[in-house]
């Protein structure tokens, strides 16, 4: 029997075999399994093994371990004969998930585990995981773009504030009042934005590590909007730039108060400062999001501007999109969207029926137990 054979009915035997109790083929793991012998030939070569190698299995199977996955280290350390399974400690049982290359420098997250059928005795399995660090390196990249991006934010204002004050301490005497009140009032200002941009890094760490408390109570969401409206109104936007629909009876809505002041305030501002015409706002009863509750509550906000191109809809909702205009930090709807599924909602962008920008998110009623 040759070499080739016996290895193809090893990989059914050795890989298939302990996982078939569980109905699970290792071509099913979203990881690459590689698996050798006692004799350090593979036995077991999976899909996606084979698709982060670039390397048919029937190719590997049978081929010496490090035939097979020529590995080297970062300095260029060729892998196997660094760690050598079969004759290195007999209590060395796993070697830890690390970055090692592949030839042409493409790089892996590789781990092992050294199968032993007595302790301290011969190595009789050598199980290797392979994983893509495709992943990681977009991780890596969203971090850095997020600090970068903060940074860049922050250097504005505390540049302002920093001249601003510097000025002030050595020549107070030669300003008058109003030009002392107008250098106070910008470095206010300044301060503000500093601690937005504070606030949304906050909301963006407690978003993706899942820790964004929600702290329900009754809200009339109505009335939450008629503030954001009056307040464009105080600062100088014409009323009828604005209309607020209410269908009713709406359903008790129980949310956190302050984050859906942040989702309003945002949507608005979205509407705005990027699109044109009248911004409609349209609040009414519709099903819950949220199985087990019938009823919902759906706030609709969309304009009467060019609206957000259609390849553009998929990343309306993901870090650092600014849409056909610069401004802010591009972090907004990706911290709304996070709030409202927070809240158990769901929240969609569309093209409004006269041609904007439409947001539409949906909130369960969240009643408390007790109410209902």
């Amino acid at each position: 029997m040759s070499v080739g054979t016996r290895s193809a009915q090893d990989v059914s035997g050795a890989c298939a075999g302990g996982a078939a109790e569980l109905g699970i083929d290792p071509d099913q793991l979203p990881d690459g399994l590689v698996v050798a012998d006692e004799q350090g030939r593979v036995i077991c070569f999976n899909a996606a093994a084979a698709r982060i190698t670039a390397l048919p299995a029937g190719d590997a199977l049978g081929q010496r371990l490090e035939k097979a996955l020529p590995l080297e280290d970062l300095e260029g350390r060729r892998w196997w004969q660094l760690t050598d399974p079969y004759g290195g400690l007999a209590i060395r049982r796993r070697q830890p998930e690390r970055n090692l290359l592949l030839p042409g420098g493409r790089e892996v997250l590789v781990s092992a585990q050294y199968v032993r059928t007595r302790p301290t005795g011969p190595v009789h399995r050598v199980v290797v995981a392979l994983r893509d660090t495709e992943a990681r390196r977009r991780t890596e990249r969203s971090h850095a773009e997020l600090i970068a991006t903060v940074a860049h934010e922050l250097r504005s204002p505390l540049t302002s504030v920093k001249g601003f004050t510097a000025t002030l301490l050595a020549k107070w005497e030669r300003f008058t009042d109003d030009q002392k009140r107008l250098m106070l009032e910008t470095v206010d200002a300044d301060a503000d934005r500093v601690t937005r941009l504070i606030a949304e890094l906050l909301d963006i760490s407690r978003i993706d590590s899942g820790r964004l408390e929600v702290r329900r109570q009754p809200v009339d969401i109505g009335a939450a909007v008629g503030r954001h409206i009056q307040a464009y109104v105080a600062a100088g936007l014409a009323a009828d730039r604005f209309l607020l629909r209410l269908e009713q009876p709406l359903p008790a809505l129980w949310a956190d108060p302050d984050k859906i002041d942040q989702v309003l305030s945002n949507l608005l501002e979205n509407a705005v400062r990027h699109g044109e015409g009248t911004v409609t706002i349209d609040i009414t009863p519709s099903a819950s999001p949220r199985e087990g509750e019938d009823t919902g509550t759906s706030v609709t906000v969309s304009d009467e501007g060019a609206g957000i191109p259609e390849e553009s809809m998929n990343r309306v909702f993901t870090r650092f999109w600014r849409g056909s205009k610069r401004g802010g930090t591009g972090l907004g709807l990706y911290i709304v969207k996070g709030i409202v599924e927070a809240h158990g909602g769901t929240i969609t962008v569309g093209r409004a029926p006269r041609g904007g920008a439409e947001f539409r998110f949906t909130l369960p009623v969240s009643a408390p137990a007790y109410l209902t």
